[in-house]
């Protein structure tokens, strides 16, 4: 379990594929004599298991299910990566609950400063709708965002200076593939409401859920 709160950004040394699945190598400045073999990374939002580390360099495994998902199939030595370490108990959550499983990826429609805010447009796969509203949590490359605005195709967050600067968001352009997890609460509200009209024909809608006191 993570919050979406980023302690570095650190950068792919290489990646070598092993027939469908793949070796990362990650540079940090996280403490990796505190990291021990088995423990559990937010790689971009994408939880992977440390397998190794020497120096200032983690090894993960990464199946073909995590590269299929995520932007982490597309990168290539040299790729600034989203890092945040397990959430331990006690810890303050500064963010929200994020899983570290990707829900899928989706592209920079634009990135831009309107005012103050700098903004972050990003496309709203279909299957992903009925899980994001206004206020809501997201996570973006595992970082903790608040949705700002909402259409059918797209929505948009507006990030802080200092999470412009410590995350890898600010090294986004359009048109690159970003990954989102929507928040775990409205997915399991979701759930249950699609688990008590089995047997209609009707699919639970963003209506009912208002209708039910979720929205």
């Amino acid at each position: 379990m993570f919050t979406g709160l980023i302690e570095d950004v650190g950068a792919l040394v290489r990646i070598a594929v092993t027939g469908k699945a793949a070796k990362l190598s990650v540079r940090t400045q996280l403490p990796v004599s505190e990291i021990a073999l088995g423990d559990s990374i937010a790689v971009n939002g994408a939880c992977l298991t440390v397998e190794a580390h020497e120096g200032n360099v983690i090894h993960f495994h990464a199946l073909q299910e995590t590269l299929s998902r995520t932007n982490l199939g597309q990168a290539t030595a040299g790729t600034a990566l989203n890092l945040e370490r397990a959430l331990r108990v006690g810890d303050r959550l500064g963010g929200h609950l994020v899983s570290g499983h990707v829900d899928a990826t989706a592209p920079v429609i634009q990135v831009g400063q309107e005012g103050d805010d700098l903004v972050l447009s990003v496309g709203l796969p279909d299957d992903l709708r009925e899980l994001v509203i206004m206020k809501g949590s997201i996570a973006v490359n595992g970082v903790s965002l608040t949705v700002a605005r909402l259409e059918r195709d797209r929505f948009g967050v507006c990030i802080i200076p200092h999470t412009w600067t410590h995350t890898n968001l600010s090294r986004l352009r359009r048109g690159d593939l970003v990954n989102l997890e929507v928040d775990m609460i409205g997915r399991y509200v979701l759930r249950r409401l699609e688990v008590q009209a089995e047997g209609s024909s009707s699919k639970v809608s963003l209506e009912q859920l208002e209708k039910a006191g979720f929205l």
